[in-house]
């Protein structure tokens, strides 16, 4: 066959990822991924920790693989995962959840996003709203499902939207507005007036909200405010989260949805063609860590503020303006001033240069929007705290 048809195309074109050739490009993930193990470099680029998370959540694992729980769980889920979802959103947020209706189980937050989009997606006139720089699953999934991205901009230094924009991007052709708080990849936590605005525009256009809090829990200037918490939006929102980045499982791939209950349902009829259940041994363990105390929350969140302060610390050592994180893993930096204008060739560059890994923010952005992040540059700090101090003495050691 010449040509291959089918909507892989769509999907690598929304992802950025197909030439006009026709050839599909790898991932700026998987390209320098594998720049870091070519050059021994320090991948500060992927956002995975190099340490375990809780004993408890580990342990679990185990005896739940010792005890039989090999098989395929139920569909929606492990019904003790689904009744620690419910307790933790009310624990945390006050958010009522019946475990039996509103409550999903899904291969990661990606499946979650990904099987909500197919679900609520159906005309290619459908829009969906997302803050820009975005996840870069987001546009591959936009465009699988058929819709439209419509992008509404983060800027520096607080990578706040304009309201005004913001209005102005979601019109009554937007299906769905997607949400990521905190955001990845900037780390900015959105303010209240932003969150008040998003549901007042959801009401307006008859929108659904999805959002992203996989970070939820790693917040630095103060708790999490989940978007369902607002008034009114708790109708029209399906929250998405997971059990990797809280308890440093990400190999794991246990996530979830919740919802109003006919939401769900539509989401769990495509969800169920796609893995259809995963995890089974891991579903119990994520239980347990949504039910460790509270010092473990405030306490993992306390211990990523300190590694982002150590790579904050090397980096501004070498020469970036550094943008702060309020939450998440990641800190953003700008390369100007050591010849990084073009953030991508300096990202390539930089594993031979300083023994450091980065991604460009560009990997992040929509084509028509590179030039506005063209300097910015992503650094993890995610990492044991020994890495990042190398990390750090390697970049203040570099020749720029």
């Amino acid at each position: 066959m010449s040509a291959i048809p089918g909507a892989w195309r769509r999907t690598a074109a929304g992802a950025g990822l197909l030439s006009t050739d026709g050839v599909v490009a790898p991932t700026i993930f998987a390209e320098m991924s594998a720049a870091a193990v070519r050059t021994g470099a320090i991948n500060l680029g992927q956002g995975f920790p190099d340490e375990d998370g809780p004993i408890e959540v580990l342990e679990a694992a185990r005896e739940a693989i010792s005890r039989g729980v090999n098989q395929y769980p139920p569909g929606r889920g492990d019904p003790d995962l689904l009744a620690a979802i419910s307790e933790h959103q009310l624990r945390f947020y006050g958010l009522d959840v019946s475990p039996d209706s509103e409550v999903l189980v899904t291969a990661g937050a990606t499946e979650a996003l990904t099987a909500t989009l197919l679900a609520l997606i159906d005309s290619p006139d459908d829009e969906v709203v997302v803050f820009e720089p975005y996840y870069d699953s987001y546009a591959a999934a936009v465009a699988l499902a058929g819709a439209r991205l419509r992008t509404v901009p983060l800027r520096r230094p607080d990578f706040q939207p304009d309201l005004d924009e913001l209005a102005a991007t979601v019109t009554d052709r937007t299906r769905i507005i997607l949400v990521n708080d905190p955001h990845n990849p900037t780390g900015v936590v959105f303010a209240p007036e932003v969150q008040a605005e998003i549901v007042r525009l959801a009401h307006a256009h008859d929108a659904v909200i999805i959002t992203d809090e996989v970070y939820e829990h790693l917040t630095f200037a103060g708790p999490h405010v989940p978007l369902a918490t607002l008034p009114g939006a708790a109708e029209r929102t399906l929250t998405i989260s997971s059990g990797g980045k809280t308890f440093n499982t990400t190999g794991w791939k246990i996530g979830w949805v919740h919802g109003p209950a006919e939401l769900i349902t539509a989401v769990l009829t495509v969800k169920q063609y796609l893995t259809y259940v995963n995890g089974s041994a891991f579903q119990p363990a994520i239980a347990a860590g949504l039910r460790l105390p509270d010092a473990f929350f405030t306490d993992a969140a306390a211990a990523l503020e300190r590694k982002h302060a150590i790579l904050a610390d090397g980096l501004r050592s070498a020469g970036f303006d550094v943008f702060p994180p309020q939450g998440g893993y990641f800190t953003v930096a700008d390369a100007s001033s050591l010849g990084g204008a073009d953030a991508a060739a300096f990202s390539r560059a930089l594993p031979e240069r300083a023994g450091v890994v980065a991604i460009p923010l560009s990997a992040f952005v929509s084509p028509d929007h590179q030039a506005d992040y063209a300097a910015l540059v992503r650094f993890a700090a995610c990492k044991r705290v020994d890495v990042l101090e190398e990390a750090a003495r390697r970049l203040s050691a570099a020749t720029w």
